[in-house]
């Protein structure tokens, strides 16, 4: 119970930051095709830092069991939900943006402040492991939906700066080697604005829609309940069945913080990817305001099945 307080209040916290984007361009301070720029540092500067920085943790046997649990845990979970959505996909007849927004977790962006709020600095590191595993989906799957392109370009997908970013993470991890305490610092700065940074951006973009015709459609509540309640619930089902919550003394509070990645609303990212390419990046927007607003009540409404199931 106690988790699931201070996962509601974090997630009114982010709320409050998307009401401040609404704000600024409601008052005329700034338009809301501004938060394109803005979407662009957060996507090739903030995240960049957020995953070097969670790799700056000391190298022991038992952080490194606790990271293969989680990233063998993250493939798993999105590759078999990767099939469900696809072929739910096909079924009800989603759009890319629809795909993308059921499919992508705002685990980017809201995982790092949220488990460093509620379980501590010293487990954001887990939460990375899903957050490296979901940008290679990202810029693999999400960006070729999203631009519609008919192939993969690899060289562009292992050259983007988020995937070195990871390779760089990894490498510093394993070979044990820290940056200088200021390089660091200033690195773990940046990266700490990612939340308040793609909230705004949200937020700037929805203050530019006709409200009306953002509530009145109907698919935004589909998208939401498939988003916000089946999907968790599926995963859950994923993570029961797995035994990998009993794997270690710490397994319980890893697979949480996976299952935390995966129960947030859609992806701000797939918002921003739409303005980047080209497509609906207003209705991806709605998607993610909507998801942001249902999550207040059900994430730790999903916290507490966890706690009782798992």
């Amino acid at each position: 119970m106690h988790i699931s307080i201070l996962l509601m209040e974090q997630i009114i916290e982010l709320f409050i930051m998307i009401l401040m984007g609404f704000i600024i361009v409601k008052a005329g301070i700034v338009k809301d095709e501004d938060s394109k720029v803005l979407s662009k540092i957060v996507l090739y500067l903030i995240i960049p830092c957020v995953i070097i920085n969670a790799f700056q943790v000391d190298y022991t046997s038992k952080t490194v069991r606790g990271l293969l649990i989680a990233f063998v845990a993250s493939v798993i979970l999105q590759l078999v939900l990767l099939f469900i959505i696809s072929a739910m996909g096909r079924l009800f007849h989603m759009n890319e943006v629809e795909v993308a927004s059921v499919y992508y977790s705002n685990s980017g962006n809201l995982i790092v402040p949220i488990v460093t709020f509620i379980l501590g600095q010293e487990w954001v590191l887990y939460g990375c492991a899903f957050m490296s595993v979901q940008l290679v989906f990202l810029w693999t799957h999400c960006k070729k939906i999203i631009s519609r392109e008919s192939s993969y370009d690899w060289r562009k997908i292992v050259l983007n700066i988020n995937m070195i970013s990871i390779i760089i993470g990894v490498v510093l991890f394993f070979t044990r080697i820290h940056l200088p305490q200021l390089i660091n610092d200033t690195i773990g700065s940046v990266g700490s604005m990612i939340g308040p940074a793609s909230m705004i951006v949200t937020g700037m973009l929805f203050a530019g829609m006709d409200l009306k015709k953002v509530f009145a459609n109907r698919r935004v509540y589909f998208v939401t309940f498939l988003r916000m309640l089946l999907v968790p619930l599926i995963s859950l089902i994923l993570i029961k069945i797995s035994h990998m919550a009993y794997l270690s003394a710490d397994a319980p509070k890893i697979m949480l913080i996976v299952f935390l990645a995966v129960i947030t609303p859609s992806a701000s990212t797939v918002t921003q990817m739409c303005q980047v390419y080209g497509n609906d990046s207003r209705y991806a927007s709605a998607i993610n305001v909507v998801t942001t607003l249902c999550a207040v009540v059900t994430m730790p409404v999903m916290v507490l099945l966890y706690e009782e199931f798992i």
